[in-house]
């Protein structure tokens, strides 16, 4: 494990202790201006192994102390960092590529422990972060501005775009690793100094991400900052005026919630929020093509994704309903449930205890109010407590919880309707706008699809229409609070503003 030499000699590392004692379940610390600083001041919340249940670290709750402290640190920094040259700021982010792609699979393992993911999973997760850095190295061209000449006489107009100053992302549990990698490339190459506060559930992968850096020479003290936290030190980050810009991911209320604490203080936001996302299955779909990636799509991750398909809008008559509802029941019921280091495993352990308790109670409620279940994976949840099979539920109302609430596991909703009006009916009456798929042979239905449905990630024949680190991650109407995503051209947007500058000589 690389870690970061001290004055007097010694050696720290992202957590206090020796290797052998962070397995029982040692504090993190925080990583603030080069040094792994603790904060023991603070109270602490338990890192639950989602297979075993045992405690594997305690995070600290930071507060507002923490924060200052790491926004003392980026502010100090981020005005020398903004002097380096594009190009070399772009080699600092390449040298963070290659020294993730160096320690790739302990990253990918750790995501798996800490999240509970597959392997396969997170290696996914690990790979699309890399792809954020990647395109990000491309920040001498992506930061090019705009000339005009000769607007008036003698008169020339030019737009230039320049760093934001100190900012700060807050991140989920779901993708541990990949959704850091969004925002942390694009803004210290667009010359701002960065602050990160992961989710307290699973934060290790965050810190081995800091620790990667910390070993980076090309990225200076301070520029990169970690703060562990939960509620307090998300309302710090509000507050703070040292703070210039946020990025979120999270639950479409909370993302309300920063986006006005943001706004309030003066501050950019992108603040990422929910989904309910439905895979339209036509007539004439090739359902041999279409359940694997459906059952990818609903079931991976244990539907922790806000790009799963959690609702399945099935279009045509009884006698094709009843053969859909048969291929889902039966590649669902073939699907194993275990721990995400096994390789046989596809549904993975839920992150915690209670957002199983979650869903397995609006699975009881709907039960309760007459839905039907094809499918019911509630059983046994495990030594943890975390796991929950493949569950399919008829939706009697269109309006019900399970076909309109985000409820994050995996648990499929079919929807059952006419055709492909109805079909775009339902999926554009969602309050959330991330992501949809419709299965097809049919480019006419597809090309309508595309042209109507009201989401901003888009599948034709493919589950989780996820783009590319070099387009947006463009979420729609409640599941974005901001008018700029993650990734592509829209981040460099975000950590830049433009000056426009007149002149006459």
């Amino acid at each position: 494990m690389t870690a970061k030499a001290t004055a007097d000699g010694t050696e720290m590392s992202l957590y206090r202790g020796k290797s052998a004692r962070r397995r029982g379940g040692r504090a993190l610390d925080n990583y603030i201006g080069g040094e792994w600083r603790s904060a023991d001041r603070v109270e602490t919340v338990e890192d639950v192994d989602p297979v075993s249940g045992e405690v594997v670290a305690q995070v600290p709750l930071s507060g507002a102390d923490e924060v200052r402290e790491a926004v003392a640190a980026a502010r100090a920094v981020q005005r020398e960092w903004r002097d380096v040259p594009p190009q070399r700021r772009a080699r600092a982010v390449l040298a963070l590529r290659e020294e993730l792609i160096r320690r790739r699979q302990e990253l990918v393992a750790l995501v798996t422990a800490d999240m509970g993911k597959t392997l396969e999973d997170a290696d996914g997760e690990v790979g699309r972060g890399i792809e954020s850095v990647e395109a990000a190295a491309a920040i001498p061209h992506l930061l090019k501005g705009e000339l005009l000449e000769g607007v008036a006489a003698g008169v020339d107009v030019e737009l230039v775009r320049q760093p934001v100053g100190v900012v700060a992302a807050i991140t989920p549990f779901n993708f541990p690793a990949m959704i850091p990698l969004w925002f942390l490339p694009f803004a210290i190459a667009c010359g701002n100094s960065f602050i990160l506060k992961p989710s307290e559930q699973d934060p290790r992968p965050a810190a081995l991400i800091m620790e990667t850096i910390d070993a980076i020479e090309e990225i200076p003290a301070g520029v990169v900052n970690l703060v562990h936290g939960g509620r307090e030190a998300v309302t710090a980050i509000l507050e703070d005026p040292g703070i210039d810009a946020v990025s979120f991911v999270g639950r479409a209320e909370t993302a309300r919630i920063v986006a006005e604490g943001a706004v309030r203080t003066g501050k950019r936001v992108q603040a990422l929020g929910g989904a309910k996302n439905s895979l339209v299955v036509m007539p004439d779909a090739d359902l041999d093509e279409a359940m694997p990636a459906i059952m990818g799509s609903a079931f991976g991750a244990a539907g922790q994704r806000c790009l799963a398909g959690s609702v399945c809008v099935v279009v045509g008559d009884e006698a094709r309903r009843a053969e859909v509802r048969g291929a889902l029941v039966g590649h669902a019921s073939e699907l194993t449930v275990g721990p995400g280091e096994d390789p046989a495993t596809d549904v993975c352990p839920m992150v915690a205890s209670a957002a199983r308790d979650k869903v397995a109670d609006a699975i009881e409620r709907a039960q309760g109010d007459g839905a039907e279940l094809l499918l019911d994976g509630r059983g046994e949840g495990g030594a943890a407590g975390t796991l929950l099979g493949p569950t399919i539920a008829i939706a009697d109302d269109p309006e019900c919880e399970l076909a309109r609430d985000e409820l994050f596991g995996p648990l499929l909703t079919v929807v059952e309707v006419d055709d492909l009006d109805a079909a775009l009916d339902f999926l554009n009456g969602s309050r959330y706008g991330n992501a949809g798929a419709i299965f097809t042979r049919s480019g006419a239905a597809a090309r309508r699809y595309r042209y109507e449905a009201e989401a901003g990630m888009l599948g034709v024949n493919v589950g989780v229409p996820a783009p590319v680190a070099w387009f947006p991650f463009s979420g729609w109407k409640d599941s974005i609070d901001g008018d700029l995503h993650a990734n592509g051209t829209d981040a460099v947007r975000f950590y830049t503003r433009e000056k426009v500058v007149t002149s006459r000589w």
